[in-house]
């Protein structure tokens, strides 16, 4: 099994140099959006490591604070979802609540010998994690928090874990430093159906775009629409993949792979597929 060193290289340098610094000069709020929770809650948990270690401050540390936060157990590092650390007396079910976020503010009036790391996230019925969304994490809780979001105590670290950044309301966005969390799951992702049509998008010029769109419009109305955006965003993934070191090539995938979750999101609203598929086919051919 591959370390999260091994697969966000460029991630785990930027939080390894940031924590060993002098100041410690990472943000105290910060965001991760892509397809794969649990990598980002694993990349939370590591962080959350790093900030409290009292060891050696290797992989497999067995100082307290690291044997506590791998077991789950540790006092400061705590997960806030609809389930997880809710305030006695607190009967809501489906949303990170008010009362949760009275909760955070007055124990964060406690000062603490360890780094307090929160993590932001949601579970299904069944305890997986899911990505927060303006559902789960409402305004109102979420306004509440904003200044502590801002100008929280010393050794504080707060993490939100989401699909797509705006998914999470904005003003929660606007304090965080945000990172893209490619997925490094093992499972085949298939894009065969819309290989031949994505095949060299990336240098497309302008006036080829209507072509573009009459292949992906063809696609999605010979199958379902929904699987050819998936699709397309698996494809634009796997090169990704490839290229996490390319930052100008990685800034337009990303982009690119935000459009196409777009599409999907107007494509559940009922909006005209031929409609959806031309101004996507406009996004992604620059």
């Amino acid at each position: 099994m591959h370390s999260l060193d091994d697969k966000y290289p460029f991630l785990m340098k930027y939080f390894n140099s940031g924590v060993s610094s002098q100041n410690r000069q990472i943000s105290h709020c910060i965001l991760f959006y892509g397809s794969d929770i649990q990598a980002q809650y694993d990349l939370a948990l590591k962080i959350a490591r790093m900030l409290n270690c009292t060891g050696d401050h290797t992989e497999n540390c067995q100082c307290l604070n690291c044997k506590w936060i791998r077991e789950h157990n540790h006092p400061a590092v705590l997960t806030i979802s609809k389930v997880d650390n809710k305030p006695q007396g607190d009967t809501s079910k489906n949303v990170i609540s008010i009362e949760q976020a009275r909760m955070i503010k007055n124990d964060l009036l406690v000062t603490s010998e360890y780094h307090r790391v929160l993590i932001f996230c949601d579970k299904d019925k069944d305890g997986n994690l899911q990505g927060l969304n303006q559902q789960n994490f409402q305004s109102d809780a979420a306004n509440a928090l904003l200044k502590t979001f801002e100008e929280p105590p010393s050794k504080t670290t707060f993490f939100f874990l989401t699909k797509d950044k705006t998914d999470v309301i904005t003003t929660v966005v606007s304090r965080a430093q945000c990172f893209y969390v490619p997925s490094m799951k093992d499972e085949d992702k298939d894009f065969s159906l819309v290989k031949d049509s994505m095949d060299g998008y990336l240098e497309l010029e302008r006036g080829e775009v209507l072509d573009f769109n009459d292949k992906i419009l063809n696609l999605a109305r010979e199958n379902e629409p929904e699987l050819v955006f998936t699709q397309m965003q698996n494809y634009i993934e796997a090169i990704l993949k490839s290229n996490l070191d390319n930052m100008a090539l990685k800034v337009k995938l990303i982009e690119d792979l935000k459009a196409i979750e777009t599409a999907k999101k107007e494509y559940r609203l009922n909006m005209n597929i031929q409609t959806i598929i031309e101004t996507l086919s406009f996004k992604l051919i620059l």
